[in-house]
């Protein structure tokens, strides 16, 4: 009877993890640069405009600090080489997902409900428009990264970007519908499939089960 044996990755070591490592703090640190810029452009155009969306989108984009900020945390000099930090920092950033379902959810079910008409609003337009463009980049980047080092916790802040472009998909159709077509409730309703998807990714951060190879 043969055996086969399966060849495991090896988790990379000395420079080459030196050099990962500096390269995923380095995509966190990009994220939390233009999520900053994001947030502060989304509430107040959302504000201005009366746009349930656009406010959550910006809140999303707070939450979305809070994973990178979790990131940095998980491979602050102290930690870096801790096996033992990477299960806190991947169920932190879960936690973060349900925040964001939660809030986006409750957001759009009290915008159908009361059948709230926001305001036209094309610098929200512009905005959702260009992160659905470079998002889905960034959210590459970090999961190349995140494969190569073997690392959930950057795996799952990494499907966290990609869920901001989804988000910013969803915004985009629903600004763009209320705009055009008057179709005020396009936005909550595509929002609340994107909280059925924060939702799931969170439970698959928490379970570690983002990428096939992490550990």
């Amino acid at each position: 009877m043969l055996v086969t044996e399966i060849a495991l990755p090896l988790r990379p070591e000395g420079a080459e993890r030196e050099q990962l490592v500096q390269r995923a703090k380095w995509l966190a640190r990009l994220g939390l640069a233009w999520h900053g810029i994001e947030a502060a452009v989304a509430l107040g155009a959302g504000i201005a405009a009366g746009s349930i969306a656009l406010i959550g989108f910006g809140a999303d984009s707070l939450i979305e600090l809070m994973a990178g900020a979790i990131l940095l945390w998980r491979f602050a000099p102290s930690r870096v080489d801790s096996a033992a930090a990477e299960h806190p920092a991947h169920r932190l950033i879960a936690v973060t997902f349900w925040v964001i379902a939660a809030y986006v959810a409750i957001e759009a079910t009290l915008a159908l409900a009361g059948g709230h008409h926001p305001e036209v609003s094309w610098i929200g337009v512009g905005l959702s428009g260009f992160t659905l463009v470079t998002m889905p980049t960034l959210a590459a980047a970090k999961a190349r990264v995140a494969e190569e080092l073997q690392s959930v916790a950057v795996k799952s802040e990494g499907r966290q970007t990609l869920l901001c472009a989804y988000l910013s998909a969803a915004l985009l159709i629903g600004l763009l519908a209320n705009a055009t077509l008057g179709w005020w409730w396009a936005d909550p309703v595509a929002a609340l499939a994107i909280a059925g998807m924060a939702a799931n990714e969170g439970r698959s951060a928490w379970r570690g089960k983002t990428g096939e190879h992490c550990c």
